[in-house]
């Protein structure tokens, strides 16, 4: 082989070891960069920045500020969402007839998203249920999304794998933790163009909004199958409290205290019972399931008996003042009336108490 043939391959072969070199080892402070993504260049583009093709059709995509995050979910809301007009359930059958199989509940101010419009009926998707309502019963447009404003909540959903929870809104500030790609916390408000306040186990936490998503949170119906395995589970639950004389009444009482530990453990003890009261007054009004069992687990109504805190609460330690105000909320006492919801307070009307708006 010639020298200069040697040299040349020599050379490139340093070239290739400092290219991959350079291309894996970031500086320190990218590493610290919230949402960031590693490169995905290939060697071969590395090495030959012509490699790639010019007539690559290139994506170009103007970054949304978050109050054009809010305004398109909000036009989506209004373009797709329908709700439950009706006081107690509405039935969601398999097809447009009315004598068609039942598949699932849409329940009082529950919501779908909208796949389909035929003769006076919808189909519509909500949580796990799919199926077709009546549209006399439901309401769609402004007046869906004016509905959905009133008993829904933001949710913030994040665009990177991880993202720092913040102790006030900005890059230097302390962390309280990390958010998953999957996570999601309940919205409280916009401080500025690049920062949100979220619910953060029960703290006010702040996120950079370059790396978030909002969507709006709607309680979702029922599948006809899960409502069977509650009905199944909770007939099990009562058959085998009749052989103890106490054993349904201090189940439920536990698990109560557990939700109320979750929701409102932080709260003071008015706060406790006004949260028990609300799992009372759903029980009692018709318009949701009719044991203390059956609210808390319905599908898409309180956020810790979805995501299993309130299972870990009950295996667990339940302080003694929230079995307390559960108890004090079976024996018919509440602090907020007939109130069957509640949220963190801030802009919705309601009966202030402690943190929570309740209505």
């Amino acid at each position: 082989m010639k020298r200069g043939n040697r040299l040349f391959l020599l050379t490139a072969a340093f070239l290739f070891v400092l290219c991959v070199s350079a291309a894996t080892a970031l500086p320190a402070h990218a590493a610290e960069k919230e949402g960031y993504e590693f490169p995905s260049a290939g060697v071969a583009q590395i090495l030959d920045p012509g490699a790639i093709s010019t007539d690559t059709p290139v994506k170009e995509e103007k970054a949304l500020n978050i109050n054009e995050k809010f305004e398109n979910e909000k036009e989506r809301m209004e373009k797709e969402l329908a709700m439950a007009n009706v006081q107690n359930a509405l039935n969601i059958r398999a097809e447009a007839d009315e004598k068609s199989e039942k598949v699932g509940y849409l329940y009082k101010d529950c919501g779908g998203t909208i796949l389909e419009r035929k003769d006076g009926w919808t189909k519509l998707k909500s949580g796990n249920v799919i199926g077709w309502a009546k549209d006399e019963y439901l309401l769609f447009g402004e007046e869906a999304k004016a509905m959905a404003e009133d008993v829904g909540n933001w949710i913030v959903t994040l665009d990177a794998e991880a993202v720092r929870v913040r102790m006030e809104p900005n890059m230097q500030a302390d962390i309280y933790g990390l958010l998953a790609y999957d996570d999601s916390v309940e919205f409280i408000d916009v401080v500025n163009s690049n920062w949100i306040s979220v619910d953060y186990n029960d703290e006010i936490g702040y996120i950079n909004t370059d790396y978030v998503n909002v969507k709006f949170h709607i309680d979702e119906g029922e599948t006809m199958e899960v409502i069977r395995v509650r009905e199944r589970e909770e007939a099990e639950r009562k058959r085998k409290a009749n052989r103890g004389a106490v054993a349904a009444d201090a189940d439920e009482l536990r698990l109560l205290g557990a939700l109320i530990y979750c929701e409102a453990g932080n709260q003071p003890y008015e706060g406790m019972v006004a949260v028990g009261a609300v799992v009372m007054n759903r029980v009692k009004s018709g318009a949701y399931p009719n044991t203390i069992h059956s609210v808390i687990y319905a599908s898409g109504q309180f956020t810790p008996a979805m995501t299993g805190k309130v299972a870990k609460a009950y295996e667990g330690n339940v302080p003694e003042l929230c079995l307390q105000a559960a108890q004090a909320a079976i024996n018919g006492e509440t602090t907020v009336g007939d109130a069957t919801h509640f949220r963190r307070a801030g802009k919705r009307e309601g009966y202030v108490l402690g943190d929570h708006v309740f209505w």
